[in-house]
């Protein structure tokens, strides 16, 4: 699993990435009531705004960490958005992204990297 510094995280299997958000963000937002997610065939540079986020607290854009085309989106948050804080980092992922450039992908931190990074907020 690697991680951005805006609190995504990405999981490969072969050329597609899993994308969520982590733990980190899924606690500062509070409780999800709402998750938009992409629709398959779209397609993203990295940086680009892909899902929104919407807590009690806020509303959140979700970025795309790595540039490729939306192979599928997590429908299932719809009718339950909760499951964001239940399992940030697994069930609640947000997109499957087919990975233009592997590159995008080792730029990420890894975990050590990412809790180093969490620890100096």
């Amino acid at each position: 699993m690697r991680f951005t510094k805006d609190h995504e995280w990405v999981s490969v299997d072969g050329d597609v990435a899993t994308v969520g958000i982590t733990k980190y963000a899924a606690d500062a937002l509070g409780d999800v009531v709402f998750v938009e997610v992409p629709d398959a065939g779209k397609a993203l540079s990295k940086g680009d705004s892909f899902a929104v986020v919407e807590s009690v607290k806020a509303a959140s854009d979700v970025y795309a960490p790595v540039a490729g085309e939306v192979v599928e989106g997590n429908a299932a948050l719809s009718a339950a958005p909760e499951t964001v804080n239940a399992d940030p980092e697994g069930s609640g992922w947000f997109a499957k992204i087919r990975v233009a450039d592997v590159a995008d992908v080792d730029a990420l931190m890894d975990r050590a990297a990412y809790d180093a990074y969490l620890a100096s907020l």
